[in-house]
């Protein structure tokens, strides 16, 4: 009996039981699926939003995105529909109410780096939408055939990363900056296959 564990490769597509086709990380659960149908991939360019997934992908450091995904609602109640104003404008007995609720994670450093980048995004002069925008790499030619193409981290998001600390953010590493980009639609993952893959130019 061997103690080494079998890794099964996780399907790049899988069809669900509604018939439909998707990447295969979507698979198997209903939040997941909405989230790869209706955000992950398609452009954002909202400010407050955009400034919302900032949050969230530091938030995520460490931990699975489902787990962030299935708090959202309670993030936004937490850090006031992340208006970046209203986030700025924490004290620090608005940090230790947050460091109370059980709904978020309750991690000082993710908090306050919520709070400063607030902060940073008001001081920043111009918008943090058109900043973040202007990493964004030319589409691709044809799309990724398989998951296991999917990068972790990018020229652009190495970049991204680098502007965005030199600003002041924090939280904002290669690996979480392209997850934004993934999700906010400045790069367009999806695998061919899946219904959502973009068409080869």
């Amino acid at each position: 009996m061997t103690t080494e564990e079998t890794v099964i490769p996780r399907p790049s597509v899988v069809v669900g039981d509604d018939g439909v086709a998707r990447c295969g990380w979507a698979a198997n659960d209903a939040e997941y699926r909405r989230y790869h149908d209706e955000e992950w991939g398609r452009p954002l360019r909202d400010e407050q939003r955009l400034f919302e997934k900032l949050c969230l992908e530091g938030f995520q450091a460490g931990l699975s995105w489902i787990t962030i995904l299935r708090r959202r609602p309670a993030f936004r109640a937490a850090f006031a529909g992340f208006d970046v104003d209203a986030v700025a404008a924490f004290t620090e007995a608005d940090v230790e109410r947050l460091l109370t609720d059980e709904r978020i994670i309750r991690h000082r450093g993710k908090i306050t780096a919520t709070i400063d980048n607030a902060r940073t995004t008001l001081a920043l002069g111009e918008s943090l939408t058109e900043l973040i925008w202007s990493f964004a790499p030319a589409p691709r030619s044809t799309p990724l055939t398989d998951l296991a193409e999917v990068p972790a981290i990018t020229p652009e998001s190495t970049a991204l990363s680098t502007t965005l600390r030199a600003r002041g953010y924090r939280f904002v590493g290669p690996t979480t900056m392209y997850a934004l980009m993934q999700s906010s639609g400045l790069v367009n993952d999806h695998v061919l296959g899946c219904h959502l893959a973009p068409a080869p130019a």
